[in-house]
């Protein structure tokens, strides 16, 4: 069976989030606010590193309860930093709670953080034909347009190449190659 060359297929977490999870639409809010501060915690590493912690991430992260992350406290934040299950980056911890901050006004404004982080899309995924990996761009006008505006909105570790990781992860965008069994899906 045939899967997009970046996929280590030594590493079972990476095939299973491949076949599984990359590139299939989350409509889900809370699942969407995860996504978008796992990939946040990915920049300047790489994706299986995250991977391999996002149970400790998880749990570091009361399951990534928006309602729980708004009320930590210097205590909290500074356990975070001694936690070794995550990345233990001051930016990239804080960054969670500003992003949950900036996450429940956007559900107000919205109705739901999924309406407004699949505006960018117009509701629907895109889907590519790529031949080849090296074909699937790091960032699009799409990503740097929701880059912008997340920044705008008070959104942290956003750039656009997180955005666009973030857009191939929840499924707004279909990036399998055409050699890749998920291609078809």
């Amino acid at each position: 069976m045939e899967r997009c060359a970046w996929v280590k297929l030594d590493e079972p977490v990476y095939v299973k989030y491949h076949d599984e999870e990359w590139g299939v639409p989350v409509y889900d809010d809370q699942k969407l606010f995860e996504m978008l501060c796992l990939e946040g915690a990915q920049a300047g590493l790489n994706w299986l590193t995250i991977l391999k912690r996002r149970e400790g991430y998880r749990a570091a992260f009361d399951g990534f309860d928006v309602e729980k992350i708004l009320h930590y406290d210097d205590a909290k934040l500074a356990a975070l930093k001694e936690d070794e299950r995550i990345i233990r980056n001051r930016l990239k911890i804080a960054s969670v709670v500003t992003n949950a901050k900036s996450y429940i006004n956007m559900q107000q404004k919205h109705g739901s953080f999924a309406n407004y982080i699949w505006s960018f899309v117009d509701g629907k995924p895109i889907i590519n034909h790529w031949a080849r990996i090296e074909d699937v761009p790091a960032t699009t006008e799409i990503s740097d347009r929701m880059s912008k505006q997340l920044k705008k909105d008070g959104f942290k570790f956003v750039g656009s190449t997180i955005c666009y990781a973030f857009m191939q992860a929840v499924g707004m965008v279909n990036d399998h190659t055409k050699n890749c069994h998920c291609y078809q899906k």
